[in-house]
């Protein structure tokens, strides 16, 4: 009798099709960085190509360990709810009181509320990814030429002091977000930080040898082809993961990055075209991956019309910025800032413009086009901020780093080849069995 009369137990707020939706969305973002991996392996040269694909590999060793460990709770850990914003320290960075997952519970929500229908742990997992990425962006500015070891120290450095602070300024209840700035799913957190980043590694650490006086052309084309196709495919756990639900907010997440995407590379294809005479296949992998990266800040708040447009904006700046670069011979190899930066900043701009509460729902007004124009100064003072801090911030861990190391390899080892002296092994199996290479200095050891 006293069963029959006890109240039934509270019904429990996770959702399993949200729970799966995320789990799905953390694999997928996942899947970029060896897709990463591939698209600047492939636009290297031969005897670097392991190093460089080791410098998105890395990421997922080191970021997967320290994330646990203290960057998730300098990320998302405040001692307030939603929808109220952190204060003093709070506003900037997080506290420790999940370091080692400390109360990151796997059968009930995080306290704050980022993310009401799905354990806490899935919400922490899912986040680790945008932190494993973020910093293997900046590698494609200062591949073929970065010693290992300060890379190593490097990442290690800049994934705990400048993505934290930035993820928490943006999603984690701090000063980006209280100031109306909007970042569905990393255009100012991990597009920007990483371009901003990737231009002042490269003023630090200085152009390749012979940059000027040898073609640099892709070594494999195929890779980079590869490398696309997984990033696209990935970026669907990217953006629509960022709905946190299984819901019409991840349906319009992931139709804006479809067609945006899309719209990139076929504007890019045209523009190319047109002006060069021939239609390129990294030229077509550069306009889509400009239109992901484009649409990445307003996957959630924009129609699809919007999103096109947005695509095929961002193609046509980013498309400049590479030419720019190359005219101007600044050695960001693989056009990090080209196109993370640049693309990153038009479409955090462009999402004041289009953002629209009929995509995003609510009652109140977005964009421009929604009738509220403010949103495009929140917008810039979100981007101005992010150029800031990530760039002082980068600027101080390379010069404390290079007090202590060199952030290069010697120029005998530049002019071999990295993969050989560094890691002993190269990617075609076609030198190392003659035996015939030159060793590593001992400070790259």
């Amino acid at each position: 009798m006293d069963k029959l009369l006890a109240p039934a137990p509270a019904a429990s707020p996770i959702n399993s099709g949200d729970t799966a939706f995320v789990l799905i969305a953390a694999a997928l973002v996942l899947l970029m960085t060896p897709g990463l991996a591939f698209f600047y392996g492939g636009l290297v040269r031969t005897r670097n190509v392991l190093n460089t694909m080791m410098m998105s590999l890395l990421l997922m060793a080191v970021v997967g360990v320290t994330w646990v460990l203290w960057g998730y709770s300098l990320a998302f850990d405040v001692s307030v709810k939603v929808p109220e914003f952190g204060q003093g320290i709070e506003k900037f960075i997080g506290g420790l009181d999940w370091a080692f997952l400390n109360g990151v519970k796997f059968t009930e929500p995080d306290p704050v509320g980022y993310a009401g229908t799905i354990p806490h742990a899935v919400f922490m997992v899912y986040q680790m990814m945008f932190a494993i990425i973020t910093p293997a962006l900046i590698s494609g500015a200062i591949v073929e030429r970065m010693s290992f070891k300060a890379y190593f120290w490097f990442i290690l450095l800049w994934s705990t002091l400048v993505y934290p602070p930035l993820a928490h300024m943006v999603w984690g209840r701090g000063w980006l977000q209280e100031l109306g700035s909007l970042d569905f799913a990393g255009g100012t957190v991990v597009h920007i930080s990483s371009g901003v980043a990737a231009v002042v590694a490269v003023l630090m650490i200085g152009s390749r040898k012979d940059f000027a006086t040898r073609p640099h052309t892709p070594h494999n084309v195929p890779y980079v082809l590869l490398g696309i196709g997984i990033l696209w495919f990935g970026w669907f756990g990217f953006n629509g993961g960022s709905a946190l639900a299984a819901g019409p907010l991840a349906a319009v997440a992931i139709v804006a990055t479809t067609v945006s995407t899309s719209a990139g590379g076929l504007t890019w294809l045209l523009v190319e075209w047109v002006l060069r005479g021939k239609p390129t296949a990294v030229g077509i992998a550069s306009g889509f991956l400009a239109g992901l990266v484009g649409i990445t800040p307003a996957a959630g708040f924009v129609m699809p019309i919007g999103a096109i447009l947005i695509g095929s904006i961002t193609a046509v700046c980013c498309f400049i910025a590479v030419s720019l670069r190359a005219k101007f011979k600044f050695d960001d190899s693989l056009d990090t800032f080209s196109v993370h930066g640049v693309g990153g900043t038009v479409g955090a701009m462009l999402t004041g413009v289009f953002a629209t509460k009929v995509a995003f729902g609510g009652d109140a007004p977005l964009g421009l086009l929604d009738g509220n124009p403010i949103l495009i100064w929140k917008q810039f003072e979100g981007v101005a901020i992010t150029y800031v801090f990530a760039g002082v911030a980068t600027f101080i861990i390379l010069f404390v780093l290079k007090l202590f190391m060199d952030l290069r390899v010697p120029q005998s080892v530049e002019e071999q080849g990295i993969d050989l002296p560094v890691h002993g092994e190269e990617g075609y199996g076609s030198e190392f069995g003659s035996g015939v290479f030159i060793s590593q200095s001992s400070t790259e050891g």
